[in-house]
């Protein structure tokens, strides 16, 4: 079976971010399962040969940009991006003053009537700065609009965030008064 990271990263989200159940894993409230299961249960699944090994998902954590992905205590977790039914539980934690959003234009009127929702995910994925905002409108829009959201402001107002990763920001939502169209 291939071993390429790229490949392996995705398989490892695949599992632990949008169907655990699959790979017979079972995650905890914190989104973690046991690292040896998981290291079973893709190997079972994707018959890697050699078999994949604790270094190999090391590696894989290691050389992505993204900090997709955590190993502790015995433990693994996708960070954020999951699309399981169930909220995994987080901490709040006070964000930066501004965080960034990248999106296609043609979802522009949608987001100021209605501010940024998580659609498929759990959350809202915000960015801390306005390259990867970038990189992620990108994906979907040559010319992606950048949102600014004024954090401080929603957070007075009641709305939460998490911390995903150094450059990933997580919130249920994102009230179209706290989003303005960086110039």
């Amino acid at each position: 079976m291939k071993r390429s990271l790229t490949f392996i990263s995705k398989k490892m989200s695949y599992a632990l971010r949008h169907n655990p159940e699959k790979y017979g894993l079972k995650l905890d409230e914190y989104g973690y399962t046991d690292v040896a299961q998981f290291l079973q249960a893709l190997n079972r699944m994707h018959h890697f040969t050699p078999r994949l090994k604790l270094a190999d998902l090391e590696k894989v954590i290691a050389q992505s940009d993204k900090q997709r992905f955590e190993i502790r205590n015995g433990k693994i977790c996708a960070l954020y991006g999951h699309s399981i039914p169930g909220i995994i539980k987080r901490r709040a934690a006070v964000p930066p003053a501004i965080l960034y959003h990248g999106t296609a234009r043609r979802f522009l009127a949608s987001i100021k009537r209605e501010g940024l929702l998580p659609m498929s995910r759990q959350y809202v994925h915000l960015s801390t700065d306005v390259a990867t905002a970038q990189q992620v409108g990108l994906r979907r829009d040559s010319q992606p609009v950048i949102l600014t959201v004024a954090t401080e402001k929603a957070q007075a107002a009641g709305v939460q965030f998490f911390v995903g990763n150094d450059q990933v920001w997580l919130c249920p939502e994102v009230p179209p008064q706290y989003l303005q169209v960086k110039a």
